[in-house]
């Protein structure tokens, strides 16, 4: 592609472009300025709750037999517990759960006031969300510093009249329209 034809189709701002660093602000500024649901990976067992919150979530990675993918970082101290359950329970959360977000990707008590559901197997839902899907994990690949997981869908449910929280820039922007 000439750079005439790059200019036309990208405008004067292609020019712009940068080296992709590891953990370099360029890069981080492009990955924070790609919009992404939130969805939290939620286990139960012995131990009590366990979850994460992922904005790395892909749907529809397969429809036959249903499969998503997340990536999750490889020093992830949750991540461990999470995989040793049979079924992990993945909760799109609502445009209202911004604080609800924000509690389970930090530290201590996640749960503590949360409404959850708890299905055989270990996965573990929360409550008001907009969809829910029970998973087990298919495959794991090995990228970078993470870990991409390909989970088998089991079980699916979708409140019709919620919208998603979206994670975009460091906020939670409203979807307008939905």
């Amino acid at each position: 592609m000439t750079a005439d034809v790059m200019e036309r189709r990208f405008g004067a701002d292609v020019d712009a472009l940068m080296p992709a660093g590891a953990g370099s602000e360029q890069i981080r500024a492009v990955f924070n300025g790609f919009p992404a649901a939130v969805v939290a990976l939620c286990s139960v067992d012995e131990d009590g709750a366990h979850g994460l919150v992922a904005t790395s979530v892909s749907v529809g990675v397969s429809y036959d037999p249903p499969m998503v993918l997340f990536s999750v970082r490889k020093e992830s101290t949750t991540w461990p517990a999470l995989r040793r359950s049979p079924h992990l329970g993945l909760s799109v959360l609502g445009e209202d759960q911004s604080d609800l977000c924000r509690r389970l990707a930090g530290a201590g008590d996640r749960f503590d006031g949360v409404r959850t559901h708890a299905a055989d197997g270990g996965a573990l839902f929360i409550g008001d969300a907009m969809s829910w899907l029970d998973c087990t994990i298919e495959s794991e690949v090995e990228a970078g510093d993470h870990t991409v997981v390909i989970l088998r869908v089991h079980a699916v449910g979708h409140a019709q009249d919620t919208a998603p929280l979206v994670f975009h820039r460091s906020t939670f922007p409203v979807l307008r329209g939905l």
